[in-house]
């Protein structure tokens, strides 16, 4: 999905399948060219390069180093690393920016280029915006004694476990058996050393990567693998997270999965006993509304943020807030990181558990999630479906049979000509009926394709 007015520039990067559209070498090579021309304007440029186990991040790699070092910036390779490990070595590096080279949770022959700032952050619009100007110009390369340098970073990993350990406040896990699913991802190799090093007793999947294998039937989008483990070896839990690294999902101790929202309620209802979580919670258009009564309960709001982790964190950062995600398991915490991340956020998780003497079973108990149903109705072309009368009357009927017991919610789709009609509540037979009529209706006022 390309972002308001940008050309190339999605809500996540650029992003697409390897050798189509933009995802090749010549495009990659000036991507980094132009970024590079904008980040070296206050002299020499230097940037961070990390990456993912897909086969083509060593393609890529190259040719983002070749196009920094002809617009005059050094690069720092830091190898396989999540994502959320760039951004703090980007801070910690004191670089002028971080670049992923991952499609996250997407399979293997997709890829993508992402950015953070300065500071760990996503890109402001506005260099965004700039890098895209670069792109339209011809490519100069900069004088022999300009050119940018390139140096390989060998204990990036190390600084990471210590960093992921540190926010915990170096947690004891002794006695802790836990199964972690690393997606053949870029946590394969940092994540076990993180909770083996804390104490825990850790069985490992998904950590066997061979460039072809990332989130193939493993990782926190395709949690069978990791539910059939915890109950094999009777573990205290399961954690999985995707190809990058910036999601989770876990499995308790029955084999039951616990998503997005449900962590957000046991993260917000620790952090509010710690004091660092005190008026709410920013969640997205799609958490469910299960997680709104249930924070209602602790006198804690939930603030809706568009679908997107880039979102969450710009309404976070707007009310001065510390937690936000989505219920696919982007969790922000603001107060330990400045990105969404897989291992920060399972760890916190775990300081909760710990502190309450609360297995995660018990733990998200509080919570109930209310039945969810959407139908995705196509369109023959782009409209505003909110806008038609007939639709807008069909809305109102449905929250009308709802009453106070459920949400609609129609959202058009950034990437297809599809609406995604969406309706939850108590009652999953109403709920059902509710979206169904619902989904007719709009059908009927858009036309069919």
């Amino acid at each position: 999905m390309v972002g308001k007015g940008k050309k190339y520039f999605g809500t996540d990067g650029i992003r697409g399948e390897v050798g189509k559209g933009v995802i090749n070498p010549d495009f990659v090579l000036k991507l980094g060219w132009a970024a590079g021309r904008v980040f070296s304007k206050q002299g020499r440029g230097k940037i961070v390069i990390g990456k993912d186990t897909r086969i083509s991040g060593y393609m890529f790699e190259s040719v983002l180093e070749a196009g920094l070092a002809s617009a005059g910036c050094d690069s720092l390779l830091v190898g396989p690393m999540p994502t959320p490990a760039v951004a703090y070595l980007t801070r910690t590096f004191q670089a002028d920016a971080g670049i992923v080279i991952s499609a996250s949770h997407n399979p293997f022959f997709d890829n993508g280029i992402k950015f953070f700032s300065a500071t760990g952050t996503k890109l402001p619009d506005e260099i965004e915006f700039a890098i895209e100007e670069e792109l339209e110009k011809v490519l100069l390369t900069s004088p022999s004694a300009e050119l940018g340098r390139a140096r390989r970073i060998d204990d990036a990993n190390g600084r990471y476990v210590e960093y992921c350990k540190s926010t915990s406040g170096y947690l004891n896990l002794k006695g802790f058996n836990i199964v972690l699913d690393c997606a053949h991802g870029a946590t394969y190799d940092v994540a076990p050393k993180v909770f083996r090093e804390l104490g825990a007793n850790v069985t490992v999947i998904g950590a066997s990567p061979n460039g072809l294998n990332i989130n193939e039937n493993v990782g926190s989008t395709s949690p069978a693998a990791l539910q059939k483990a915890v109950l094999e070896h009777k573990a205290d839990l399961g954690i999985a997270y995707d190809g990058d690294g910036d999601r989770l999902a876990m499995v308790d101790h029955e084999g039951q999965f616990v998503d997005g929202d449900e962590l957000l309620y046991i993260l917000a209802k620790h952090l509010q006993a710690q004091g660092i979580v005190k008026d709410g919670v920013v969640g997205t258009l799609m958490t469910n509304l299960g997680l709104e009564v249930a924070l209602n309960k602790l006198d804690l709001k939930l603030v809706r943020a568009d679908v997107g982790d880039r979102y969450v964190n710009e309404q976070l950062t707007e009310q001065g807030w510390v937690l936000g995600g989505e219920n696919s398991g982007h969790l922000v915490l603001k107060h330990v990181s400045t990105t969404g991340d897989g291992i920060v956020a399972s760890l916190q998780v775990l300081v909760a558990l710990v502190l309450a003497k609360q297995s995660l079973s018990e733990a998200k108990s509080g919570m109930r999630k209310y039945p969810q149903v959407m139908i995705n109705v196509k369109m023959p072309k782009k409209v505003n479906v909110l806008k038609l009368p007939a639709v807008v009357e069909a809305v109102a009927s449905a929250e009308e049979a709802l009453a106070e017991t459920g949400r609609v919610l129609l959202r058009p789709s950034g990437t297809e000509p599809v609406v995604r009609v969406m309706v939850e509540g108590e009652d999953v037979s109403l709920v059902k009926q509710v979206c169904e009529t619902l989904a007719a209706a709009v059908e009927s006022a858009v036309g069919k394709p």
